[in-house]
C-alpha cells in the first residue's frame, strides 16, 4: 500500500489525474473538451479507464457511492458519444459540451472526498466521506458546474463554436 492506497488505487489516481489535467487545459484553451482534440481523446480514454479500475476498488466493502458514480459517468459518456454522431440533430453539440463537462464534475467529486479524508497524512482534514463539508463542497461544485454549463450554451448560442466541433 501507498499512502493507504491499493496499487490498483495508485493506478487508478494516476490516470484519473491525467483526465483531470487534459480537461482543466481543454477548458482553459476551448472552454469546453472538444472530442475531436487530442486533449478530448486524452480526457475521454482517460476516463473510460478510470472507472474501469475504479470498479476494482473495495476499500468501503461491496458497491457503493463511487462505483455507482463510475456507472453514472460511464453512461453520460455514452450519451456525449451519441451526441458527438448527431443523434440528436440540431442539439447535439450543446448535448456533447454540457455532457463532457458533468462527467468533469464527476472527477471532481471524489478527487475532494478522497483528497480531505486522507490528506494530510495521519491527520486528514475531514473524518470521512460523510462529514457535512463535503456536501457543502459538493453543493459549491455542482453551481460551477451550472453556471460553466450556462455560460457554454450561451457560447454556443452565439455560434462560438472554435474547437469544438468533432471531426
Amino acid at each position: 500500500m501507498i499512502y493507504g492506497l491499493t496499487y490498483l488505487g495508485v493506478i487508478h489516481t494516476l490516470i484519473s489525474l491525467v483526465a483531470v489535467a487534459a480537461a482543466l487545459i481543454a477548458f482553459v484553451r476551448e472552454q469546453a473538451i472538444p472530442p475531436a482534440s487530442t486533449l478530448g481523446k486524452v480526457y475521454i480514454w482517460t476516463t473510460v479507464l478510470t472507472c474501469l479500475t475504479g470498479f476494482g476498488i473495495y476499500q468501503h466493502g461491496g458497491f457503493g457511492k463511487p462505483h455507482a458514480l463510475g456507472v453514472l459517468t460511464l453512461l453520460v459518456l455514452g450519451l456525449a458519444w451519441l451526441a458527438d454522431q448527431r443523434k440528436f440533430g440540431a442539439r447535439s453539440l450543446a448535448i456533447s459540451t454540457v455532457s463532457y463537462s458533468l462527467t468533469f464534475l464527476f472527477h471532481l467529486i471524489p478527487a475532494v472526498t478522497e483528497t480531505t479524508t486522507r490528506l494530510p497524512l495521519g491527520a486528514p482534514l475531514l473524518p470521512n466521506a460523510d462529514a457535512p463539508e463535503l456536501k457543502a463542497i459538493t453543493g459549491a461544485l455542482f453551481v460551477l458546474f451550472l453556471l460553466g454549463a450556462g455560460w457554454q450554451l450561451r457560447r454556443l448560442k452565439r455560434g462560438a463554436t472554435v474547437g469544438l466541433a468533432t471531426a
